[in-house]
């Protein structure tokens, strides 16, 4: 989604870390406990809807637990270092010194892992 070009210039939370770090920092320094949403929106200062949409995709990536209303950080130590070390990759490429790594357009490319045959398939399976 485009946005507006004084936002673009004059916006200092461009290049802050998204919802979804915010929420995995909060919790992995607090992994003694679980929150709720509200609780961990109010702490990170972002609105409940976004977190709850960040704790979803952090749920489906097995990065965070949910039980009830509450959630806590992954008791999977190996899943959180191998997901924190592909999130250094990450924002650690790029084309050149000048174009900043675009991780939309790597991610709309990238081979699912379960897919590394080398070969690609046309026959729509």
């Amino acid at each position: 989604m485009p946005i507006d070009i004084a936002a673009f210039e004059h916006d200092d939370r461009l290049g802050e870390p998204s919802i979804g770090e915010r929420v995995i920092t909060y919790l992995a320094a607090n992994d003694d406990k679980a929150f709720t949403r509200g609780e961990i929106a109010a702490a990170i200062d972002a609105a409940p809807n976004a977190v709850g949409s960040a704790l979803t995709r952090l749920k489906n990536r097995d990065l965070v637990r949910h039980r009830e209303r509450y959630w806590a950080i992954t008791d999977d130590q190996e899943r959180l270092r191998a997901a924190e070390g592909l999130h250094d990759l990450l924002e650690t490429l790029a084309v050149d010194d000048e174009e900043p790594f675009d991780r939309e357009a790597w991610l709309a490319n990238a081979t699912p892992v379960g897919n590394q045959s080398g070969e690609s398939r046309s026959d729509g399976e």
